[in-house]
């Protein structure tokens, strides 16, 4: 017996970067907005939410968008004129203390506006953060997976 028919019997797992749908057989798309930037108002200084600063934001949406992709159609995908349109909302006439309340507050409205996708994960970063010295940029990241009630 070879080593390809003893490794071919032997169960496979699915791998661990699988959603649901690819679990499943189904397909599975990546629909992103890299870089948004935006002029806002948030951070622990007064000073950051009287002047405001820079902040960009990434927002990386999964889902099966074989249908959309089939048939052409953007009603069966993710809008992400849509989502730059509240990212902007949130940035924009909010003001946070952290800017992991801000992934958070985009990562659940994306689920809010798409609640059939298999994840989100935003990052929102702001360069040159008051840290006492250089940085290029601090950044969150943020990863929601919808509970999985719809089977």
């Amino acid at each position: 017996m070879s080593a390809s028919s003893d490794t071919a019997s032997s169960p496979a797992s699915p791998p661990s970067n699988a959603g649901p749908a690819a679990r499943k057989g189904g397909t599975i798309g990546t629909v992103r907005l890299i870089n948004a930037v935006f002029y806002g108002h948030h951070g622990v200084m007064q000073e950051e939410h009287r002047i405001g600063g820079r902040y960009e934001v990434d927002v990386s949406v999964d889902l099966d968008f074989e249908s959309a992709a089939v048939h052409d159609d953007l009603d069966e995908t993710v809008n992400y004129e849509q989502v730059y349109a509240f990212v902007r909302e949130l940035v924009t006439e909010n003001n946070f203390y952290l800017i992991e309340k801000l992934a958070y507050r985009i990562a659940h409205k994306v689920v809010e506006c798409y609640p059939d996708i298999e994840g989100v994960e935003v990052t929102v970063r702001k360069p040159n953060p008051p840290v006492g010295g250089p940085c290029d940029r601090a950044e969150a990241v943020y990863r929601l997976t919808p509970a999985d009630d719809r089977a």
